[in-house]
């Protein structure tokens, strides 16, 4: 069974009534539902959201440890985190696969949001989709499965 991670970082449990025209009308239940339904035979998805900086690199920590691939929504922590970077960075320097996925398209908004200091260690980015950029980068996951 290949476990992962997606983790959401300030505001997320927020979905569903935080900014709808941004980030949808489904709250973060939703959003396990869709993960939930659409994990590969094999997979657990274990969705967790926190406003907790600390608690958020935590869960990173114990990523590394068990070798977890990793669905990252760092919310406002992308913009200026470097203890959530350095953290997220240990993931990928592990060989562990870390997928940085937003809601919305953050180019598309405040210039405050066009940088991420999570970008630069992640796997790759997905942005813009809604809940289906989680959707994609489960399925890129299950692509690569043979090598987790």
């Amino acid at each position: 069974m290949t476990r992962v991670l997606v983790l959401n970082g300030p505001n997320l449990g927020r979905l569903g009534s935080r900014e709808p025209d941004v980030y949808g009308h489904q709250d973060l239940d939703a959003l396990r539902q869709l993960l939930e339904t659409n994990a590969p035979d094999g997979f657990d998805v274990d969705v967790r959201q926190t406003d907790d900086e600390s608690e958020l690199i935590g869960w990173l920590h114990a990523a590394v440890d068990a070798r977890t691939p990793v669905i990252l929504n760092p919310a406002a922590f992308t913009h200026y985190s470097y203890g959530l970077r350095d953290a997220a960075a240990l993931v990928t320097k592990a060989g562990v696969p870390l997928i940085e996925v937003h809601i919305s398209n953050p180019h598309a908004r405040e210039t405050f949001r066009h940088t991420s200091v999570i970008s630069g260690i992640a796997t790759g980015v997905i942005a813009g989709f809604g809940f289906d950029g989680y959707r994609l980068a489960l399925d890129h996951l299950s692509r690569i499965s043979t090598t987790l």
